[in-house]
Parts: structure tokens; sequence; C-alpha cells
């Protein structure tokens, strides 16, 4: 069966356009491709929260929702006991987000995956849904918070607003309307109550507020969706009225064909992107040309030369810490984190990003031998790599981290990357469980161990 064409959903304003197309989609509308990319979506989610279920920072957010109580509805991941619907949208939006390790789109500049699946397993728990309504309600949320994204603009996320915050309470509040089975009156008012909720700022990053953003944008599209059925009423069209959200938040010229063209027959979730290394996500197009590289010369270090990297000027601020010191810096380094491939370093493993890698000879000796530039001519997901071996030989590479791949390939590279955080076994019976994509049964998670 064949969803209807975009047109029957543009009705008198964005966001009411997108509750209609939020109503109409049902599960037998969503296409292989997009049911494989919301599993592993998953999957991933699945896995960077595991692992990031001992920081501080998840921690401190259980704690705090351990003290208030409530109805023991809803798992949250590293706990014993369960939580209201709420309490754990935001504990697991946090622990997901808590290594900056989980997926992100290009089109909004933002972490999908972190503010829509906490806030549909809460929901999806509480209301003991289907696996089928689930995906459903996952695959419509992290559509229309891409769309939301990128509607709102460059501008948005320039001016100093996090966009995983803002606009992943929108995406929330759709996943959860639509597992509460609210009608178009009640999802409006919920979409409407979030313009008020929706916040965080980019002074936050590289403190534990950041991770807390994406529990907030889960726990927010929750809020909003239970006020909503309680019968909360809103400015139904709040997201885009005088005074409302993008009216208070965005400076440009808002074009609405990002929200609604192609609604329903192109889906942007489809370029989804998922971390493969442990740093930050500027650094991967360089890293995935000089693994293409290195892999197809079978290149040893004691026959590199130098190494030059081409990236777009814009990661020059970002991510080019000449010579790191510890781990996290080691995070934004091109010139220590390529020494880290060229040298056959794991760099899915968050250990391999340490103080003691900064200080290995070795990699000091490759990292030296390495050159970064900018190049105005690439796109922001691009590299451009060189490597001169000491016969004078030059061996390059471009790569594009937001070409499409095949699921085959991007499984792969997920399941990787799982080994490497979580271990063979427990990576493999993670996956079993997420494939079944039963709310009902996640609490199982906690019994996955790490090896």
């Amino acid at each position: 069966m064949k969803h209807k064409k975009s047109d029957n959903f543009k009705t008198k304003s964005v966001s009411s356009s997108l509750v209609r197309f939020a109503l109409d989609f049902e599960p037998e509308f969503a296409t292989d491709e997009l049911k494989q990319v919301a599993q592993l979506s998953l999957f991933d989610w699945f896995v960077v929260s595991i692992a990031g279920q001992a920081e501080p920072v998840s921690h401190i957010v259980r704690g705090q929702i351990s003290s208030e109580g409530g109805n023991e509805d809803c798992t949250v991941i590293g706990a014993t006991k369960r939580f209201p619907a709420r309490a754990s949208a935001l504990a697991n939006g946090t622990i997901s987000h808590a290594l900056d390790y989980d997926d992100t789109h290009f089109a909004y500049l933002g972490h999908p995956s972190v503010a829509i699946i906490p806030a549909a397993i809460a929901i999806g728990e509480k209301t003991n849904t289907k696996p089928e309504k689930f995906w459903n309600a996952v695959i419509l949320g992290l559509e229309i918070v891409t769309r939301i994204g990128a509607w709102l603009g460059r501008d948005h996320h320039l001016t100093g607003y996090h966009s995983t915050a803002t606009a992943g309470a929108f995406g929330a509040t759709i996943a959860s309307s639509k597992l509460l089975d609210l009608d178009e009156k009640a999802t409006n008012y919920a979409l409407g109550l979030v313009s008020s909720m929706a916040s965080g700022v980019r002074a936050q990053f590289g403190t534990m507020a950041k991770p807390l953003h994406a529990g907030m944008a889960a726990a927010n599209g929750v809020e909003a969706a239970l006020f909503a059925q309680a019968g909360l009423i809103s400015n139904p069209d709040a997201l885009e009225a005088e005074h409302g959200f993008a009216d208070t938040h965005t400076t440009q010229n808002r074009d609405t064909t990002k929200a609604l063209n192609g609604l329903g027959e192109y889906w942007m979730l489809k370029e989804v992107l998922h971390k493969y290394h442990a740093c930050c996500h500027g650094l991967h197009p360089a890293l995935e040309a000089l693994l293409q590289v290195r892999e197809k010369n079978n290149l040893i270090t004691t026959n590199i030369e130098n190494v030059s990297i081409a990236v777009p000027p814009r990661y020059l601020k970002i991510c080019h810490i000449l010579s790191p010191n510890t781990g996290l810096e080691a995070k934004f380094s091109f010139r220590l984190s390529a020494a880290m491939v060229l040298n056959g370093q794991d760099t899915a493993a968050l250990s391999t990003f340490s103080s003691n890698a900064c200080k290995n000879p070795d990699l000091i000796s490759l990292r030296d031998r390495v050159s970064v530039t900018p190049n105005t001519n690439l796109g922001e997901t691009e590299a451009f790599v060189q490597v001169q071996t000491t016969n004078g030989e030059i061996l390059s590479a471009k790569y594009d981290i937001n070409r499409s791949l095949p699921y085959k390939f991007r499984k792969e590279k997920i399941m990787n990357k799982a080994f490497a955080l979580l271990g063979e076994s427990s990576a493999l019976e993670l996956w079993d469980l997420v494939a079944k994509g039963d709310p009902m049964e996640f609490y199982k998670v906690n019994k996955i161990g790490l090896n």
C-alpha cells in the first residue's frame, strides 16, 4: 500500500501539516528500507546507552529521578527499578548522549535518536504497545525531528540553540502522541505546548548539560503529549505563530519546503549518519578516507613519509588540536586520530582515545608527519587525503560520510562499533533483542553485561 501524496498533508501551517501526516501514517506504509534504518538507529542507540550508563552524568540523573519516586512503568538503563514515563525519557535520553557517540543528521545539525527513541520507549512501555506500532512511532519521530530541524535552519544553530534539544522535543512529541493515539486536535495541542518547553543552548557544549539536553527533549515530548491527552489546551500553531517558537528562535526567512516537500514520498531519516569512530564527527570523513588508503594498499606506518588532509575550513576551528594531551583532546585532533588509524588502532573503541595514546612515541612520530589544510571546494561531510610513501608514491582518497551506503555495509560498521564497545557476545545478544522491537522486552537490556 502506498502512502498518500504529500500535497494532501499541506494544510494551513507546518505544524498542522506534519500532524496530519503523522495521524495518517500507518505501519503498512513503512518500507523495508525505512524499517532497516530504524532498526540500525535503535540498535546503535542501545549500544551507546549501555556503554555510557556508568558516566558521571548518567549516575547523577538516575539518582535524581530515584529521589523523586513515582509510578514504576518504564525501564531506565543501568537501573534495577522502573520509573514514570517522563523520568525514564529524561534519564535514557541523557545516558544515550553521555558519550556523544550517537547518530547525527546534517540536515538539522542535531542528534535524532537520543531525543526520539527514549520518548518512544517510555510511552511504548507505559501503554503496552505492540512492536509494529512502536516502529511506526520511531520512524515518524525520526523523520519529523529532521524536517523541523531543517526548517528552523542553520541560522537557528549558529545563533546558539542546540537543535537536538529544540527540534528534538517536537519529534519526541509526535512519536509520543502517535503511541498515545491522540486525535488531530490533541496532537496539535501537544505540539503547541512543547513550543513553550523546548530549550537548549550551545553554550553548554563540553559540559554535562549537553547530554542532559537530549534527555530534556525526550522528556518534554512525553510530558507535552501526556498533558494534551489529559485535556490541556495550548495554541496549536505556537510552533510558527507570531511570537511563537520559530518566530523567537530564528532570524532568517524559513523555507517551508524543507519541512513539507516530498512528505510521505522522500524520507530524510534515511540520511542519518552513525558514528563509527569514538571522536568528533568532523574527523570521520578523513578517517574513513585514510582507512581506504591503508586497506587498499596494505600500508604500514614504516612506509609513510607524510600525510596531508584537506577538510572544509570550519573544522579547523572545531577538531584540529595539534598536539593533544588528554583522551578528550585526542577526540578533536585530526593529526593524532589519523596516526591512530594508519597505525591500525581500533578507533571505534573508547579506550583508544586516551592520555597514554597522546604520549605514545610511535603515534607522536606519525602525528607530526600529518598536515591539515582548509579546502573551500569540499562539502562539510567530505575530506581528501594524500599519503606519500617513503618510495615517493602518492596514495589518495576522497570520502563523503553523507553518501548513501547499502544496509549491509552500515550494519557491519555499526556491529563492529558494538563489538568494540560491548564485546561480541553482548552485541549479538542486543541485536536479537532490538530486532524484535518490542518495548515490553527492553527491560532485558539491563541484563546484557559489558565484557
